[in-house]
């Protein structure tokens, strides 16, 4: 099966980016220069995405000097109007470079209010004011609240792996989807699953996991026992999803666990998963449609570790050690189809 391989990292795709999309806003720019630019655009899907993620903040430093001062909104720039081109684009780049935060406010009283995202393929590290770092995976959004007695954190939708700061006065909170996690100084990942249950892996440290309480309201529609809020410990190596109504906790190995958290190293890795399940993994890293075309096909085994920013690597790993053959439409999905 297909090995990982060296890539360049995010960091530096940021900073190049930085510089084209700052030449790009000279006045006067070169016809040979757009298209430099535009052949830089094609060599990795990555340079178009965060080409497009810079321009947008450094719209937004515009948009946060015209700021009133009476909406009580504290920018990182005192006076972003008088700040020279050469520095704008370097200011520009560190905002990318920290996370892409797509929105950043300071409200009074303490509280710091943040939201984070990532666009499809894409996994970003964000380090929070407290010290606590945010790992974000593929489509994922963020949003914190950090405030002087309590830490919250809403994960929106996708994954998220919290690496979180020691402090006992002022807990932290991961809302997201029917349950909410409490850590104090620990490290975990959340996942929010299609239906709003939530996978949850502990890979140091100890986290609880409290389902949210049902309405009164709803009592009648819940499943049994669900009314009352259950409350579940896990410790490092284990994992619980609250798509089992029982809350039950498992424990899993240090290869499992590894594996698990491999994308924050820009890889998959898949163990005897079937086909299908493999796909719909694949398939979060990636905007291309892909359809397995019968039932036996879906079911065969996958195992090896992949580069979650190269679906053509997986594919051909498939051709080499499955009986199977991909085929592409016109119409833009990938099929896969038993060998012939």
């Amino acid at each position: 099966m297909s090995e990982v391989v060296k890539l360049r990292t995010r960091a530096e795709i940021d900073e190049e980016a930085a510089a084209w999309v700052w030449r790009m806003d000279s006045a006067g720019v070169a016809a040979a220069e757009r298209q430099a630019f535009e052949a830089w655009l094609r060599q990795d899907p990555r340079h178009r995405r965060a080409a497009a993620e810079l321009s947008a903040v450094w719209g937004a430093l515009d948009g946060l000097a015209e700021a009133k001062r009476g909406e009580k909104i504290a920018t990182f720039t005192a006076k972003p109007l008088l700040v020279r081109r050469t520095q704008r684009w370097w200011l520009a780049a560190a905002c990318v470079a920290a996370a892409a935060v797509l929105g950043a406010l300071w409200v009074g009283r303490g509280s710091e209010l943040q939201t984070l995202a990532t666009a499809v393929g894409q996994q970003r590290n964000v380090t929070l004011a407290d010290g606590s770092i945010v790992t974000l995976n593929t489509n994922s959004i963020v949003e914190t609240d950090l405030r002087r007695h309590t830490r919250e954190i809403f994960l929106r939708k996708g994954e998220a792996h919290f690496r979180v700061a020691h402090d006992r006065s002022r807990p932290f909170l991961v809302h997201a989807g029917d349950a909410v996690v409490r850590a104090v100084g620990t490290e975990f990942e959340v996942r929010v699953l299609a239906d709003q249950h939530i996978d949850v892996v502990v890979n140091e440290g100890r986290v609880e996991v409290q389902a949210v309480p049902v309405p009164p309201s709803q009592y009648a529609s819940a499943p049994t026992g669900q009314a009352t809020a259950r409350v579940r410990a896990l410790h490092a190596g284990e994992r619980l999803s609250t798509a089992n109504r029982d809350y039950a906790v498992t424990a899993i190995s240090a290869q499992q666990l590894s594996s698990e958290l491999a994308w924050r190293e820009g890889a998959i890795v898949f163990d005897g998963e079937t086909l299908a399940a493999a796909i719909a993994e694949i398939e979060r890293y990636t905007d291309a449609r892909i359809i397995v075309s019968d039932p036996e096909t879906a079911a065969l085994r996958v195992g090896g570790r992949f580069r979650t920013g190269d679906v053509q690597e997986f594919f051909d790993a498939l051709q080499t050690a499955l009986p199977v053959s991909i085929r592409r439409s016109a119409a833009g999905p990938v099929f896969i189809d038993p060998r012939r």
